[in-house]
């Protein structure tokens, strides 16, 4: 299989469905979206397609601020990618995608809860204290169905902080 054959793109509504049979492919690993939740939010998603089939993908979210927005926060989410087609740069396409539409928006900083912390540090995200995105605990971890705590939890914070004055 050639790289050009996967296609990187914007989800679309008839996406919906792939996309979230796709991320209940990783119970364990991610948590579970409503379909609902999936189709509100399809402008915030990509996919990878190839040869018609959505074989990977990955959305983002706006983390509220409260008050003028002084350090803007978008976090990566849901990124999943078909067991059949792992370790073909699949994910690392979809991310470094999201990451170039995130970067327009001018955010402080681009954070993910990962279980797999080394895939994010090769993209360039570092480790950080879950302490520090404490608006991403109250906003989606508190009502985690997985885990008693959030500071209990097994995944790791990772953030990747921007120069909002740098011109793009």
């Amino acid at each position: 299989m050639r790289q050009q054959k996967f296609i990187i793109r914007n989800a679309a509504f008839t996406d919906a469905e792939a996309i979230f049979l796709l991320i209940r492919k990783y119970p364990e690993e991610l948590l579970i979206r409503p379909l609902g939740d999936i189709v509100r939010n399809i402008d915030r998603c990509l996919v990878c397609e190839y040869r018609g089939a959505i074989v990977g993908t990955v959305s983002w979210q706006i983390l509220p601020e409260i008050g003028k927005p002084s350090a803007p926060t978008v976090e990566i989410r849901s990124l999943a990618v078909d067991p059949d087609f792992k370790g073909r740069g699949i994910g690392r396409r979809l991310v470094k995608e999201a990451l170039r539409r995130i970067r327009i928006l001018k955010p402080a900083q681009v954070i993910a809860l990962t279980f797999a912390p080394e895939f994010f540090l090769k993209l360039g995200f570092k480790k950080i204290e879950k302490s520090s995105i404490m608006h991403k605990i109250y906003v989606g971890c508190m009502d985690c169905p997985k885990f008693q705590s959030p500071f209990t939890c097994p995944e790791i914070a990772m953030a990747m902080t921007f120069n909002r004055n740098k011109r793009e």
